[in-house]
């Protein structure tokens, strides 16, 4: 696979992974801006969702790692959390080679939509913790399972369900689930490249280059979720929620579709 990269493609791509850096610090959606500019620049689609989960890498993992050096998040309490978001995204890759997806892309648009409205109109979701629904073995075991296979079979909107059942189960204030929804992320990205990876289809130049500014968006992004919390992170949730379901529903019945 080869295509031709020139200066002004590599800043291009650039800016676009810092945008959506800073977007999935905050809300998830960044693949909105990312997956359309990778094919754009002449990657075929599965290529291009393989060097897209590359370049998330670098975003969710310095978003996680200012959230975890502020002291939002414990690692140690979340391991078994990450290893089943872990296990569940490469389930799902490779399960997406082998079962029809499309009675959940015909679901999926509607699901965003509905998280969209419980961010909005929901009295959980609020800078204070609340009673926790699951225990974090339950959670493991069901939620991050749950959510990291999706991530691995399909993907779109993964930061915002994960940040849901993070305030939905687990009794998280906003700017708490978020920090902690990204650190899931970061794995169910891993996961996911790995076994893109092994497949050959990750296109590794553009996928480094866009990176780099994936991580300056999301330090940036992360700043603000601890700086501002609901303020900022509940109109983004809502707003990508709804850009992603048009996105989604779009492309299902051909109506100005971004890619």
């Amino acid at each position: 696979m080869a295509i031709e990269l020139s200066y002004q493609l590599i800043a291009l791509l650039f800016f676009v992974a810092v945008l959506a850096g800073f977007i999935d610090a905050i809300a998830g959606g960044g693949g909105l801006l990312t997956i359309p500019a990778l094919m754009w620049a002449g990657l075929p689609p599965t290529a291009a969702l393989a060097t897209n989960k590359l370049q998330a890498c670098g975003g969710s993992f310095f978003a996680s790692l200012y959230f975890v050096r502020k002291g939002m998040v414990k690692l140690s309490q979340m391991k078994l959390a990450i290893a089943c978001a872990f296990v569940g995204s490469a389930i799902g890759t490779v399960a997406v080679q082998l079962i029809d997806s499309s009675v959940l892309e015909l679901l999926l648009p509607f699901l965003i939509l509905a998280i969209g409205g419980y961010f909005l109109f929901s009295k959980k979701v609020s800078e204070e913790d609340r009673h926790q629904v699951l225990t974090p073995t339950a959670f493991g075991f069901t939620a991050a399972l749950g959510v990291g296979f999706y991530d691995g079979f399909f993907g779109p909107g993964t930061g915002s369900f994960f940040a849901l059942a993070f305030v939905s189960l687990a009794g998280y204030g906003l700017a708490k689930a978020t920090a902690h929804a990204k650190i899931l992320n970061f794995s169910t990205n891993i996961a996911s490249l790995i076994f893109f990876a092994i497949g050959g289809k990750v296109f590794w130049l553009l996928g480094l280059i866009m990176l780099a500014g994936q991580a300056i968006g999301a330090t940036i992004g992360s700043r603000l979720v601890i700086t501002k919390g609901s303020k900022i992170i509940k109109p983004l949730v809502v707003t990508m929620s709804i850009a992603m379901s048009i996105k989604l529903l779009s492309a299902q019945y051909d109506w100005f579709a971004f890619v």
